[in-house]
């Protein structure tokens, strides 16, 4: 079933930031997880058992696990150089920079990807773009409802309830979950999806490389936000003689404005990816089951896999 297409208008549509999930998986379970000839397989396995609890706990009509095809897209690099700088492990002429990542878990990804697609479980990346950009995109053209796994808050800005758009966040591997709703977001940072990427743009992200606004913590952003409404109304009221800004506070502002003019693009998950044309119905059974044997038997995926495959058939 193409993504555009639902068994029903109720059909609840699951997607996963897979890398999150398994570098979460790689630090969740112990290297002592290995396939017979020694080599670690802690991501891939635990990954397999994230993936089971969650389609057991919220039995999701569709799941796709969506990829970084390009971890740091050049495109925002141009608009923010400083973008992901500090996870680059090394810089490549042609194609994509390399991340940092542990070196047990690099082998892993690829042994992920051939078991996923084996299964059937609907796998996209698309050039030039991050995951967060391919789950934003399938959240736009969702009919349904949609939850969002990741462990990462910048898809907070895709919360939206009257579109039944939520965020699935793991506090304890994936058994203990934070639901992300706007209530949530607002009793927590005082915005609601759509004003939590205005939020983290004058916050900024050290973890991304995003410098933010020097002197408007998430505090002053909050309110800043609920004073002018977005960001927009923000940097209007930096002309505005009479709107209620500090002074300190206008001249950061004022002087951040190359910044504040570039970063939304950074920051804001695109909505209009390319995507391919995937069957993202959950698979009942595995598309390549005697490729999936083999897969097993090379890695050692044993109850992990077993398990994921009763609750699929389930």
């Amino acid at each position: 079933m193409p993504y555009g297409m639902m068994r029903g208008v109720t059909a609840r549509l699951m997607l996963l930031d897979t890398a999150s999930l398994y570098f979460r998986a790689y630090f969740g379970v112990p290297d002592s997880v290995r396939a017979p000839d020694g080599t670690p397989v802690n991501a891939v396995r635990g990954l397999l058992d994230f993936i089971d609890r969650l389609v057991k706990d919220h039995r999701p009509d569709r799941l796709v696990a969506c990829m970084d095809a390009d971890w740091r897209p050049q495109w925002r690099v141009d608009l923010i150089p400083s973008y992901k700088a500090h996870r680059v492990a090394e810089e490549r002429a042609a194609g994509p920079d390399e991340e940092e990542v542990p070196d047990t878990l690099s082998p892993q990804v690829p042994v992920i990807e051939e078991v996923l697609d084996a299964l059937g479980i609907a796998r996209v990346g698309v050039p030039g773009y991050e995951a967060d950009d391919v789950i934003g995109t399938f959240t736009a053209r969702a009919d349904g409802p949609v939850d969002i796994v990741t462990g990462d808050r910048d898809l907070y800005q895709l919360v939206d309830d009257a579109r039944g758009v939520r965020v699935l966040y793991p506090l304890k591997g994936v058994g203990t979950l934070q639901t992300t709703d706007e209530a949530w977001l607002r009793e927590k940072y005082g915005v609601d999806g759509a004003g939590y990427a205005d939020l983290a743009l004058l916050r900024g992200d050290p973890s991304d490389g995003l410098p933010g606004v020097p002197g408007i913590g998430e505090k002053t952003a909050a309110k800043l936000l609920a004073q002018f409404g977005d960001l927009a109304g923000i940097m209007a009221a930096v002309d505005d003689p009479g709107a209620k800004l500090t002074p300190s506070q206008r001249k950061r502002l004022d002087e951040a404005r190359p910044y504040v003019a570039v970063a939304p693009k950074v920051v804001l998950v695109a909505g209009d990816v390319p995507l391919p044309d995937v069957d993202t119905a959950l698979p009942a059974a595995p598309r390549d089951p005697a490729r999936l044997d083999a897969l097993a038997a090379r890695w050692g995926l044993g109850g992990s896999l077993q398990r994921l495959l009763l609750t699929l058939g389930g």
